[in-house]
């Protein structure tokens, strides 16, 4: 992964809630052992006809809304527990994603995976869809060292992020990068434990 600190960018709208895991990434496509290539397949029903072919009213499908970050409706990522589902959106390009309710595996999914979920209140989540409505290119910024987000020259919103995830992501680990990291404690530790 790679190590996250801030963010400027625009923003892709998703205003549906109850956005579940079989939404982000089908069933049919978690035959695959790697990482790679899932983002392909990344709201694969809602992007596609049956003859695969893109569907113009699907907002992925729409050249006025690019950026590495998502914006969606509450309770994204609920359902099914599959780290798939992270995959598929980190894979897609996205960084971040916005919403004001995160289902709790899913959440720990996008951490463990290098993406940063932000939870805002719905109050503050309806302004950011309007604010893209109005303007695609509206910009926003997310900052993890200082835990912020926002739309670039406007008030930033704090959110909460634990502390051991922040420092993964800040360094781009994932868990067994961190224990490879503190190898040299862990080795010293073994060393001072009475052998009986």
């Amino acid at each position: 992964m790679k190590p996250f600190k801030t963010l400027h960018s625009t923003a892709v709208p998703l205003p549906i809630e109850d956005v579940d895991t079989d939404q982000i990434i089908p069933a049919r496509f978690l035959k695959a052992t790697s990482r790679e290539g899932f983002g392909d397949n990344l709201f694969r029903d809602w992007r596609y006809d049956n003859q695969d072919q893109p569907k113009p009213d699907f907002v992925l499908n729409n050249a006025l809304y690019q950026g590495e970050m998502l914006i969606c409706g509450k309770n994204f990522g609920c359902g099914s527990s599959r780290e798939h589902a992270a995959w598929a959106l980190y894979d897609h390009g996205f960084k971040v994603v916005v919403s004001s309710f995160f289902a709790d595996i899913f959440k720990g999914n996008a951490l463990n995976n290098g993406l940063l979920p932000i939870t805002v209140s719905d109050e503050v989540l309806h302004g950011y869809f309007q604010a893209i409505e109005q303007d695609s290119n509206t910009v926003f910024i997310a900052n993890l060292d200082e835990q912020s987000f926002g739309i670039a020259g406007q008030a930033q919103q704090h959110f909460e992020i634990d502390s051991y995830k922040k420092m993964c992501l800040q360094k781009g680990y994932a868990d067994i990068d961190y224990l490879i990291s503190i190898k040299d404690k862990i080795e010293a530790f073994e060393t001072q434990q009475v052998r009986w």
